[in-house]
């Protein structure tokens, strides 16, 4: 059977391929559940709920609050990623990951247990909060150990490509959690699905668990985390700190270059429905449908823009696809407002694929920007502060800025300001793509 020797950094092991291909799919489905988990709970804060733990404010201030607790999460995440990034480094990527996994399933099983504000009061919306607070803790760790677990057991000229199947979680996440919530919304009925209906998607986080056990049983370490420990002696301060130390330009850059992909991905899969919905008196399941289709045209474009970055380098595919948000900004909402199922399908569809071509190449460009001592914490504190920055605060700022104006075009030059700090964060950082290649060479084909 065909082997290859991987690794970075002189790390070099011989691998299977069914191996590289048993990882590559743990870290498919296991970033496809827990961002199912994490995406569920944006979908239900657009859709329910405002009226089932916040049920005394007025609809504007409702929408808020939910929107401010999904905010939650994202600021949790860097908390995570530092939690996370100091184990992944020192313990292994393996181990980090399954218990992010772990920790994602139960609080997201939890939320769908949750009584709601007419059954304990304040300590409904209180305890969704801390639940929120969770999820952000475990994705702030989730999202570095399937990169690692993918890009560092991958072929040196295949980088991008395997490390495009972790990212492939979102846009499947984005189809199943949209999916289970239109087709409960069509079968129960509006009354039922307010009342108890949305609790589903919620308690089938349990199956993350599973995904985890399986992990834990089934995987390896990557060869370069077992380079690092074999050669780590009885060093040394945290990795967190060194990275910040040796790397901290890295880190910001990465940071302000996730902006525009995070910001725009929120306001595409989760401000649209709320906008569609109060703003432009349109049903759901419209909006729903404009969302899974172009999540589906995503599904492909992602590991096509992975695989190009392999050809010729990840930072061109990246500031592509940032330049493409700047273009695209005020054309996606000028399609939304048309009220047509198909431009509003149009418009998410021109956005998506913009932000596919930055994400598609992100796994590899972000881990191929540290040395593999650090890679866990540097790779998730770049990737998990422009989280905070772009995606936390999106649809509240969207939502806040079409209040004041009273036009969606506030919100097209929100989107184009964030593509031009990514641009420009971008723009700064170096090539990663032919360095990794140098200091890894194929043994075989």
């Amino acid at each position: 059977m065909a082997t290859t020797r991987a690794g970075t950094d002189g790390a070099e092991a011989v691998l299977d391929r069914r191996e590289v291909r048993r990882t590559s799919l743990v870290s498919l489905l296991g970033s496809t559940i827990e961002w199912y988990d994490f995406f569920i709970y944006g979908t239900a804060a657009a859709l329910v709920l405002n009226t089932a733990f916040f049920p005394t404010a007025d609809p504007f201030v409702g929408t808020l609050a939910a929107f401010s607790s999904f905010a939650v999460g994202f600021i949790a995440r860097p908390v995570g990623g530092i939690i996370w990034g100091h184990y992944g480094d020192r313990i292994g990527r393996k181990k980090a990951l399954v218990s992010a996994l772990f920790l994602m399933g139960a609080s997201t099983t939890l939320v769908g247990l949750l009584p709601s504000y007419a059954t304990i009061g304040v300590a409904a919306p209180v305890l969704l909060f801390v639940l929120r607070i969770v999820q952000g803790l475990a994705v702030g760790g989730q999202w570095g150990g399937a990169v690692l677990i993918a890009t560092e057991y991958a072929p040196p000229h295949r980088k991008g490509w395997y490390g495009s199947f972790p990212q492939l979680g979102v846009p499947i996440a984005v189809i199943v959690s949209n999916g289970i919530f239109l087709g409960l919304e069509a079968g129960l009925g509006e009354e039922a699905f307010t009342s108890w209906g949305w609790r589903v998607p919620f308690l089938l986080s349990v199956l993350l668990i599973g995904v985890a056990l399986y992990a834990q049983l089934r995987l390896e370490d990557t060869p370069a985390f077992r380079q690092v420990q074999a050669q780590a002696g009885a060093r040394r301060r945290s990795p967190v700190i060194e990275v910040l130390r040796s790397h901290p330009k890295q880190v910001l850059l990465a940071a302000g270059s996730f902006i525009a992909v995070n910001g725009g991905f929120y306001i595409y899969v989760v401000y649209v429905l709320s906008y569609g919905a109060k703003a432009l008196h349109l049903p759901e399941s419209v909006l729903l449908i404009g969302i899974l289709g172009s999540s589906a045209v995503n599904l492909a474009a992602i590991p096509l823009f992975a695989l190009l970055s392999d050809r010729v380098g990840r930072r061109p595919v990246y500031l592509a696809g940032a330049i493409g948000t700047v273009v695209a900004a005020f054309p996606v909402f000028w399609l939304i407002d048309t009220r047509s199922t198909f431009l509003i399908f149009l418009g998410l569809l021109i956005g998506g694929v913009a932000n596919s071509a930055m994400y598609g190449p992100q796994a590899a460009f972000f881990a191929e920007l540290f040395s593999a001592e650090v890679r866990y914490s540097g790779a998730s504190l770049g990737y998990q502060i422009g989280a905070v920055l772009g995606g936390g605060l999106a649809p509240l700022i969207a939502a806040s800025l079409y209040q004041a104006t009273g036009t969606s075009a506030s919100t097209s030059a929100y989107l184009l300001v964030m593509g031009v700090v990514t641009a420009v964060c971008a723009w700064l950082l170096h090539e990663t793509h032919r360095g990794a290649r140098a200091r890894e060479q194929e043994v075989s084909p």
